[in-house]
């Protein structure tokens, strides 16, 4: 005998009635939100209010938090002060102590500043360059070491990529005109391969000049809150003051490796006041000290 097949009409009504007790409470609750959004009770977020555009520094300010500093440095943290080039800002990032330290165990081995010969890669002087400096053995000392780590850290580059800490003393009139830290030549890329990035720190304060400036960046240049307070020389591009223990990190090299004619930059005249600073270049690769 043949079974007498089962009716699906029940379950099929029951699916029926389901789907317009749904439809009939999204109509109501799009509704519901709609007359909110029309009362101002209720409002969309959104999320590119309060974001900086491109190359509008307008809104330049405490745009990546780091912490409370622990060992009188204040508190700590880091500006984006430009995306073409890519440069950062890490407010505190040295205590006045390391600051004088570096200084201290400088100053007896100070010397003319060189440029590097692009066609030999060996040093030679310059006018373009005229301060003084001297080179610190990486590594040399556990201060030294824990600096190193340090900049490790901010840029995301192992110790091993970095050349030596360079610091170097600009008096009344002394300056360093603008010029690419990336090489253009073989001799210099051979150890530790092309320079990505430099850490450009800040030992003393400078009353009046002595601005690290990139004439080739893209941005409203006249926004930037210390605009008043720079020298004729730091409005010629995005600019900014040196304050001791900051630290500017800028990238030589666009995240697609190619090298950014962007990060030309110079250090303006000091007009009034000392300048000491202390850098630190990052290479692609282990350098060999």
């Amino acid at each position: 005998m043949m079974k007498a097949r089962q009716s699906r009409i029940g379950p099929r009504k029951s699916s029926g009635t389901s789907w317009t007790l749904m439809l009939t409470l999204l109509v109501t609750c799009t509704f519901l939100i709609l007359i909110l959004l029309a009362l101002g009770i209720l409002s969309v977020p959104n999320t590119s209010s309060g974001l900086p555009k491109p190359n509008d520094l307008n809104s330049i300010a405490r745009n990546t938090h780091i912490s409370e500093g622990e060992d009188e440095r204040g508190e700590q943290w880091v500006e984006i002060i430009s995306w073409e080039p890519r440069a950062f800002l890490y407010h505190n990032f040295l205590t006045k102590e390391e600051c004088e330290y570096l200084i201290s165990i400088a100053k007896p081995n100070m010397h003319k500043s060189t440029v590097v010969d692009s066609e030999t890669g060996k040093s030679k002087d310059s006018r373009v360059r005229t301060s003084s400096g001297t080179f610190l053995r990486r590594g040399r000392d556990k201060i030294v070491q824990n600096i190193e780590k340090r900049i490790a850290d901010f840029t995301f580059i192992p110790i091993d990529n970095g050349e030596g800490l360079q610091v170097l003393h600009y008096e009344v009139g002394q300056k360093y005109e603008p010029h690419y830290d990336y090489f253009m030549d073989e001799f210099n890329t051979k150890n530790g391969g092309q320079r990505i990035a430099t850490v450009l720190m800040y030992l003393t304060d400078v009353e009046e000049g002595g601005e690290t400036v990139f004439p080739s960046a893209k941005g409203n240049f006249s926004s930037v809150p210390w605009w008043n307070e720079l020298s004729e020389c730091g409005k010629k591009g995005l600019s900014i003051k040196p304050k001791r223990g900051d630290a500017l990190l800028f990238w030589s090299m666009k995240p697609d490796a190619t090298l950014d004619p962007t990060s030309l930059h110079g250090g303006c005249p000091v007009i009034k006041g000392n300048k000491w600073s202390c850098t630190k270049w990052m290479r692609v690769s282990e350098y060999k000290a």
